[in-house]
């Protein structure tokens, strides 16, 4: 089992849109918020048995998230 951590980010017409930092060019999108986890779940599992067929290295996630406060 892997874990791989995603940013959703709510799109301009509605839904979201989620994409993985950590492999490149993932990215999926959703009416809801828990569709779009569903989608960015199968291209995630897509995106990695393209890198096993070709043999590719499989990236870790190592995105840190973390919350900044600023003042106006």
């Amino acid at each position: 089992m892997m874990s791989h951590k995603v940013i959703l980010e709510p799109a301009e017409e509605g839904g979201y849109t989620v994409y993985v930092p950590s492999l490149p060019g993932c990215v999926s999108e959703g009416d809801t918020y828990q569709e779009a986890l569903d989608n960015i779940r199968e291209a995630i599992q897509g995106w990695l048995e393209v890198a096993r067929e070709f043999g590719d290295e499989i990236p870790a996630s190592d995105v840190i998230t973390e919350a900044v406060e600023v003042s106006l």
